[in-house]
């Protein structure tokens, strides 16, 4: 894929004297003309650093599409005085992996470096990273890869431990402001759009360059007489759609704002961050697993209700479908996050799990085992077996774990909703377990 501000093989911008897109004209010729990224670019950035003292590693840039990635891999080369190959992980099979690597031996025998520019880098599998380590290791190639992914979850340790992670930021209001300016320099002319229409024109790239650049060839194009309002501009474009991969990176990080949200107790962001999943294209099954989800683990017995609004919402989904059914998702949402959380159940459930697993398989006490046969009677089951009911309170305060493992507390309620009156409850019963005990 390319990126924003691309340039000819060499690392020199493109002379084609033909029609060239706008966003093809505004290319920067230099690192310092790369907007949005001075956090690397700048004085103290990081790349920055590396270039001034001539320490150039290889490089993992991951961002989102349309900041620069492919530029700067390309300007990287032409200040560094190394041969740039541009490849894509999509297009690029073992066979074309072998005449990159030989073609860069050659050069680097002849004593020219290869700066190897490596797109979509994620995409390519285990063996294919693999191939990269040893000529990255003898100097053959300096590798810059390009990646929209995180890529401690798409790329080998032995890659990572090879190279640096520079993370590219989605381009800001102000960047992308900076971008139409120098789209209407190139112009020659303002933008036929008044100032609500501008800013929306910019909302719609959604921190896109490449994206705010070709919206803008577009507005450009445009015969009108005045200017603009932002609904007429709304009439001519359409929004660029929001970057959302259902089984990506963004996935789990909305998904994780929308728990977040609701644990923390804030309606309205829990609400936003359900509303960006579903205009990102989320399944709302999936959205209607995870709230449940939600009220089983943050919620709990603090108000036991929240499961089971959560399962009507789903219900409701399932027989009104989209769009009518997402509302009854949103109305759980909501009170998800108004409502009293407490985690004791979960913890409780994980502490019990985790001390089953160490007790191994030591058995019941016998007093609590039933006794069908007369053998079972004579190896003493059931002796000595309380009959809660039986008692004047209906408790017993017999010892029901195993002989062989002392009495555990897994469950501890929090005095918030419901779960005030079971923590009462369960100090009642601890009482009583005492006394009977004593």
């Amino acid at each position: 894929m390319a990126d924003l501000f691309d340039t000819a093989p060499t690392g020199q911008p493109q002379t084609a004297k033909g029609p060239r897109p706008l966003a093809d004209r505004l290319r920067p010729a230099r690192l310092e003309d790369v907007i949005g990224q001075d956090h690397i670019l700048g004085p103290e950035g990081s790349l920055r650093i590396m270039l001034d003292a001539g320490a150039m590693s290889s490089l993992i840039l991951w961002g989102p599409p349309g900041v620069g990635k492919t530029t700067i891999a390309r300007l990287l080369a032409q200040e560094t005085d190394l041969h740039f190959v541009q490849i894509s992980a999509i297009f690029t099979g073992v066979p074309d992996l072998r005449k990159v690597f030989e073609a860069a031996k050659l050069r680097h025998a002849n004593g020219q470096g290869t700066l190897l520019f490596v797109d979509e880098i994620h995409r390519f599998n285990k063996a294919q990273q693999d191939g990269f380590l040893p000529h990255m290791e003898d100097g053959t190639i300096l590798l810059v890869g390009a990646t929209t992914e995180n890529p401690s979850f798409e790329l080998n340790a032995a890659l990572l431990s090879r190279a640096q992670v520079l993370v590219l930021n989605r381009l800001d209001e102000d960047a992308l402001e900076k971008l139409v300016a120098h789209a209407e320099l190139e112009l020659h002319h303002p933008l036929p759009l008044r100032p609500e229409a501008r800013t929306a024109l910019i909302e719609m790239a959604d921190g896109d360059g490449r994206a705010l650049l070709n919206l803008v060839e577009q507005v450009a194009a445009w015969k009108v007489d005045g200017q603009l309002t932002r609904d007429q501009l709304a009439t001519r474009l359409q929004r660029r759609a929001a970057q959302y991969d259902k089984s990506g990176e963004a996935h789990y990080n909305l998904i994780s704002a929308l728990h977040k949200s609701v644990r923390g107790s804030d309606p309205d962001a829990a609400l936003y961050w359900f509303a960006r999943m579903l205009e990102g294209g989320e399944d709302p099954r999936y959205l209607a697993r995870r709230i449940t989800r939600m009220a089983v683990e943050d919620i709990g017995l603090a108000d036991p209700a929240a499961q089971r609004h959560c399962l009507d919402a789903w219900a409701t989904y399932e027989r009104l479908g989209s769009p009518e059914g997402e509302l009854a998702l949103a109305q759980a949402v909501l009170y998800l996050a108004l409502a009293p959380k407490s985690n004791a159940a979960y913890v409780a459930y994980k502490a019990a799990r985790a001390s089953a697993r160490s007790t191994g398989s030591a058995p019941p006490p016998k007093h609590i085992l039933n006794a069908p046969t007369k053998m079972m009677k004579e190896q003493g089951y059931g002796a000595g077996y309380a009959y809660d009911h039986d008692a004047e309170d209906g408790f017993s305060g017999q010892n029901y774990f195993p002989d062989t493992m002392s009495r555990a507390s897994f469950y501890a309620p929090v005095e918030r909703g419901y779960e005030r009156d079971l923590k009462k409850r369960l100090e009642w019963f601890e009482g009583l377990r005492s006394k009977r005990k004593g």
